[in-house]
């Protein structure tokens, strides 16, 4: 095993630490409503099949990232899911636990592929090519998104205000998605908005959107 193989995989390794937190959250936004015996079942799943998303999707990531709009695209989705999450308050214990499960697990796919762009570039520049490395760097994401998401679970438990901190990271990742395309980056600095008061007031109005949106529900 040549030096240079291992300093890829230590690189991708580093990626997977630093990159993994925002799909950790989104995992544990979108099972936190589940019963605690049903948990697992949906992170697992969820993971393992939002992984092999993103195996594909390492396969054609130059493709797809050279089609215009499609990370702005990708921004607004991610907008809607933090909003989603955020506000997700029902209380219908008639609901069968599968069902739940299922909109879980669709949900950490669909963000995951939506929020994986960068992981996916980074990982596959770091690899230089070797697939051999892509396939370590997506095994060892799993590990680092499943105890992570274990962790902000346990926390959402003891500290509710959490849940919008998290919401907050998914609005966060989906303004520079948004911003990554030139076009909209120039259209919104001619309005006289840089990109960090631009962020600042996605998070905000997000924010207290899903707040309000939260206070109205229980008050019905």
């Amino acid at each position: 095993m040549s030096s240079e193989f291992i300093i890829s995989l230590l690189t991708i390794i580093g990626i997977d630490i630093i990159l993994g937190g925002d799909n950790a959250i989104v995992v544990a936004l979108a099972c936190r409503k589940l019963p605690p015996h049903l948990r697992n079942k949906a992170i697992i799943a969820g993971i393992m099949l939002a992984i092999a998303a993103r195996a594909i999707l390492t396969l054609v990531a130059v493709q797809l990232l050279a089609i215009p709009y499609l990370m702005s695209i990708g921004g607004i989705l991610l907008l809607w899911i933090a909003f989603k999450l955020m506000t997700n308050t029902e209380e219908d214990h008639d609901i069968r636990g599968e069902a739940k499960v299922s909109d879980a697990i669709k949900t950490i796919v669909v963000a995951d592929v939506v929020m994986g762009f960068d992981n996916v570039l980074a990982v596959a520049g770091a690899a230089n090519g070797n697939g051999v490395l892509v396939l370590i760097g997506l095994l060892v994401s799993v590990p680092i998104i499943i105890w992570g998401s274990k962790l902000i679970l346990y926390l959402m438990t003891k500290f509710s205000f959490i849940i919008y901190i998290g919401a907050s990271i998914l609005v966060y990742t989906a303004a520079k998605m948004i911003l990554h395309e030139a076009a909209v980056s120039d259209f919104i600095d001619r309005v006289g908005v840089n990109a960090t008061m631009f962020t600042i007031l996605l998070v905000v109005l997000t924010l207290l959107g899903g707040w309000l949106y939260n206070r109205k529900a229980l008050q019905s």
